[in-house]
């Protein structure tokens, strides 16, 4: 009777004991895990960065309690292609991408902001646009750090590219590097994979990274391979060369043994739209057989990238600056008149971002539109401009099918980016036009391709922004929401998500999201950015450091 007396006291005591508290409880939440199963209500526990405790709705005690009442709660998005590099030092709060949802910004797209030699450095420091900035890095590693001190609100991580490897190297020189320039090559490789690089990536379409054959690509995606890396590739050519672009890639993951992924999948040209399957097709074969092989895509019928590259090759060797130089001479510039071939029709030319303030009365017209005003040809047009403005020009061609979008979305081995930067929408931002995809890319999935047209459930789309580009990049502890893993978690209306930028006006923000924390910390509260920057430095599977 004493030994039961004393059980039944000690079972008093530890009841009367208060349970355990976290620092923050999210309550009652509807919770899509990033694996794509069903939905379950539960309350979060959060301590400091990570995921303490997932328990029964509305049972956790917590010093900051949250009260979601069953709204979507799922892991932080991930942006496979980012042009935050720059827009992140300017303002490191990612408001167009955080109020998407987005808690990682994967960046470098064929080039880097590492590693840089002197010569890069000066050259960084004085063509910079409206944003200006100190080149206080180096390496690759040395920046993503730097963003991480001078703070941030998303996390960051970054591919080496292969333009900045052969300018560091070789300069922008159309030929095949030497032996002696492989090796450092390699070399500027394996020190960006063990600074945390996630892996290494072309853009085939732009000089210098364009210079690079099949060949250098391999040896340099080896390096990548032995980190556990990933090769990323715009390919060589989305439109008449694309099957061929596909092969090229899938050869280049063969041979150097490496996960590897196609940047913003498309077929474009309408002569091309048609491919699009049998590219698909390619792809998932090379995956039966056992290669790794995914894709991103962003979520529009309509890309943006330089005016320039609708010149004829030899007029934008080495680079805009000696491509400028060459179309300043008269024989030059009727040449590259004479030759230009449109890969896209004028009237689906969308002129964009201009360096001139007096060009930017153009921003909002289509090619054909200037032509028409300045009694040119669009040839001569597209010319003229790119002198007056001594810049590429950034413009948004029209050049993909809405059919083809949906198919992609579709497609379980592709995940999504916005190939923007990451904005506010005022201040230095507004100067310029941009692309509706730096403020929507990410809540169209949830609104527009699940809600509304039923391309996908809406745990798929979740399990295509999360797990699976986690996965891909072999990330630990992202991706899910599971106990142990960091705090990155988007908490959502799935009944009033929706994206409200357009082409004509693109700075606008997207509803629904409600609320965003990064590492633990709130980042988004009722859909207002919280001013804190709790971002980190995400590295590859290759670092080598602590």
């Amino acid at each position: 009777m004493k030994s039961l007396s004393l059980s039944v006291i000690l079972l008093l005591i530890f009841a009367c004991q208060p349970a355990e508290r976290f620092e923050t409880v999210l309550q009652n939440g509807l919770i899509y895990d990033g694996d794509g199963g069903e939905p379950y209500l539960a309350d979060f526990g959060i301590n400091k960065d990570t995921i303490a405790h997932i328990g029964e709705p509305n049972s956790l005690q917590g010093d900051i309690v949250i009260a979601l009442d069953g709204l979507a709660t799922a892991p932080g998005f991930i942006n496979m292609l980012s042009w935050a590099n720059v827009s992140l030092l300017e303002d490191g709060r990612s408001q167009s991408d955080i109020r998407q949802g987005v808690t990682l910004e994967v960046m470098g797209e064929g080039r880097s902001m590492g590693p840089l030699n002197a010569e890069m450095k000066k050259n960084m420091q004085e063509n910079q646009g409206d944003i200006k900035f100190d080149v206080k890095w180096n390496t690759l590693g040395e920046y993503l750090q730097y963003l991480e001190d001078k703070g941030v609100s998303t996390n960051v991580a970054s591919f080496v590219g292969n333009g900045t490897l052969r300018t560091h190297v070789i300069g922008f020189e159309n030929r095949p590097a030497t032996a002696d320039e492989m090796n450092q090559m390699k070399e500027l490789t394996k020190q960006a994979m063990q600074e945390g690089a996630v892996g290494i990536s072309s853009a085939l379409l732009y000089a210098p990274s364009m210079y690079a054959d099949a060949e250098e690509l391999i040896e340099l995606a080896k390096v990548a391979s032995a980190y556990d890396g990933m090769y990323i590739s715009h390919i060589r050519n989305e439109g008449d060369q694309l099957l061929e672009s596909i092969d090229e890639l899938i050869q280049i993951a063969t041979e150097a043994n490496i996960r590897s992924e196609v940047y913003h999948l498309k077929a474009s040209a309408p002569q091309n739209w048609r491919k699009l399957d049998t590219a698909i097709t390619k792809i998932e074969n090379a995956r039966a057989k056992g290669l790794p092989i995914t894709a991103d895509i962003y979520t529009y019928n309509a890309s943006s990238t330089g005016l320039h590259v609708q010149l004829p090759d030899w007029a934008r060797e080495n680079g805009i600056s000696a491509m400028l130089e060459r179309l300043a001479d008269s024989e030059n510039r009727k040449k590259a008149i004479e030759e230009l071939e449109f890969r896209n029709t004028p009237e689906t030319i969308l002129l964009v971002g201009f360096r001139s303030q007096e060009l930017r009365k153009y921003v909002g017209k289509y090619l054909n539109e200037v032509a028409e005003e300045w009694g040119k040809s669009p040839e001569e047009t597209l010319v003229d401009l790119l002198l007056k403005d001594q810049s590429r020009i950034q413009v948004v061609y029209f050049s993909m099918s809405e059919e083809n979008i949906k198919k992609k979305v579709a497609i379980p081995w592709v995940s999504f980016c916005s190939d923007a930067g990451s904005y506010t929408n005022e201040g230095v931002f507004i100067k310029q036009s941009t692309h509706p995809r730096s403020y929507g890319s990410f809540i169209r999935v949830l609104g527009k391709f699940s809600r509304d047209e039923g391309v996908i459930s809406l745990e798929e789309g979740i399990r295509k922004l999360t797990s699976l580009p986690a996965d891909n990049l072999k990330l630990k502890k992202r991706g899910r929401l599971a106990v142990g893993n960091f705090a990155d978690i988007t908490i959502f209306d799935p009944a009033t998500v929706n994206d409200n930028a357009t082409f004509t006006e693109p700075h606008q923000y997207a509803d629904g999201i409600v609320h965003v924390f990064v590492n633990g910390e709130q980042v988004l509260k009722n859909g207002e950015h919280t001013g804190a920057m709790p971002g980190k430095f995400v590295k590859g599977p290759g670092y080598s450091g602590n």
